[in-house]
């Protein structure tokens, strides 16, 4: 079982930065594949960012690259999304969650957080 805690969502201006955390119970955070995932009202939860367990490897949605960064610590049980050049269209509650593999879709994923919630104005 693996609970996951979001937090650092806000208000910012458009071309501003966030940077979201989701700190993970359980002492075997490095054996799952960390997903960021966002939903808008009336749309379907989307994709935005996957790390490996290992955090060799990543995954973006075309919409967010080169502009948002997921990456990991371990140690502190704790996955990151580093969000630059933010867009208003970027809007949405941004969940994180956990998957025994490493894959950018939301059934790939078993554990999510409550999410957190990211607005952004023009």
């Amino acid at each position: 079982q693996v609970q996951l805690v979001e937090s650092g969502g806000g208000l910012v201006q458009a071309g501003g930065s966030l940077r979201l955390s989701c700190a993970a119970s359980g002492r075997t955070f490095g054996k799952y594949g960390m997903g960021w995932f966002r939903q808008a009202p009336g749309k379907e939860r989307d994709f935005v960012a996957a790390i490996s367990g290992s955090g060799r490897s990543t995954m973006y949605a075309d919409s967010v690259k080169g502009r948002f960064t997921i990456s990991r610590d371990n140690a502190k049980n704790t996955v990151y999304l580093q969000m630059n050049n933010l867009k208003p269209e970027d809007t949405a509650v941004y969940y994180c969650a956990a998957s025994s593999g490493f894959a950018g879709f939301t059934g790939a994923y078993d554990y999510w957080g409550q999410g957190t919630q990211v607005t952004v104005s023009s």
